[in-house]
């Protein structure tokens, strides 16, 4: 098996954990004013971020990285064998745990999970399969979501399919007592020592994305308050699984006006290789300056 692609941030590596690259239909479906005639007018994007008929490229990745002693992983994908509505989805059977493995974070060794929000593609390897039962992935792991995510979903007239999301990929783990709701406020949350919270409300309500500092280097973690890099040329393009579309403008207008120029690192968690790159201002927007990725 290869090594996990990683980036140096300080004197913390963080790894991308590859899931899948999801399938070609993906990018219309989830963006959908990304037309090609839009994707065209951003030659940047192409071949990375954008195939040669213009079409998105999207991703499912994790991030791995330690810091102060703790293994930490930032979201945790689709998973293996689930029952899902979205074919792209449905029963996947990909080697994640042994590519994570490979980045030094065996799912028995990790500490702390953080979850951007609670959508299948971000929760599915909270959980695997045991004995025809769904039992936590990272048994030794406190695993954390802002409380404002979790108390949106309990009051939400959730269709079928989410809820069995619900309830094989979150409530087996706060079954298993291993999930903390964590308050995040304006400025953010520190839940390690250089790593925070922040809130990034639109996609859901408690979206949160992951701040990482170490010894003057910055690195955030976008989880799906910034789905594409196209998203950076027109930050008015949302998903259309926003839920609320209006806020999750603001917040990527805010979060890239932000970042703009300065050296900070953004990881995109649906971002196509090469995943990393800073912030600068185009064309009265922005786009990605990547930072390839290399090995650890």
């Amino acid at each position: 098996m290869t090594t996990p692609a990683s980036w140096t941030v300080g004197d913390v590596t963080v790894h991308r954990v590859d899931e899948i690259l999801l399938p070609r239909a993906t990018g219309p479906w989830l963006l959908p004013d990304a037309t090609p005639d839009v994707v065209a007018g951003q030659a940047w994007l192409r071949p990375d971020f954008a195939d040669d008929e213009n079409i998105l490229r999207i991703d499912s990745h994790s991030f791995a990285f330690t810091v102060d002693g703790l293994r930490i992983l930032v979201d945790t994908g689709i998973g293996n064998g689930k029952e899902r509505a979205n074919p792209a989805w449905h029963r996947l059977d990909t080697d994640f745990p042994q590519r994570l493995t490979a980045a030094g974070h065996s799912p028995d060794s990790v500490d702390l999970v953080l979850l951007t929000h609670l959508h299948a593609d971000h929760v599915g390897w909270n959980t695997r399969e045991a004995d025809g039962e769904w039992v936590p992935t990272f048994p030794n792991a406190r695993y954390l979501t802002s409380r404002t995510e979790r108390e949106f979903w309990a009051g939400y007239a959730m269709d079928e399919a989410r809820r069995q999301m619900f309830r094989d990929s979150v409530i087996p783990v706060e079954e298993a007592g291993l999930l903390d709701l964590v308050d995040v406020p304006a400025e953010g949350v520190e839940v390690a020592p250089g790593l925070r919270l922040l809130p990034t409300p639109g996609h859901t309500p408690g979206h949160v994305a992951v701040e990482l500092t170490s010894r003057g280097r910055t690195a955030l973690i976008t989880g799906d308050c910034v789905h594409h890099p196209v998203q950076l040329a027109h930050p008015g393009i949302g998903a259309c699984v926003d839920i609320d579309p209006g806020r999750s403008e603001v917040t990527r207008r805010e979060l890239l006006g932000s970042l703009a120029g300065t050296d900070t690192l953004l990881l995109g968690t649906h971002f196509a290789p090469p995943t990393g790159g800073r912030v600068v201002s185009h064309q009265g927007a922005y786009r990605l300056s990547s930072v390839p990725a290399g090995p650890a």
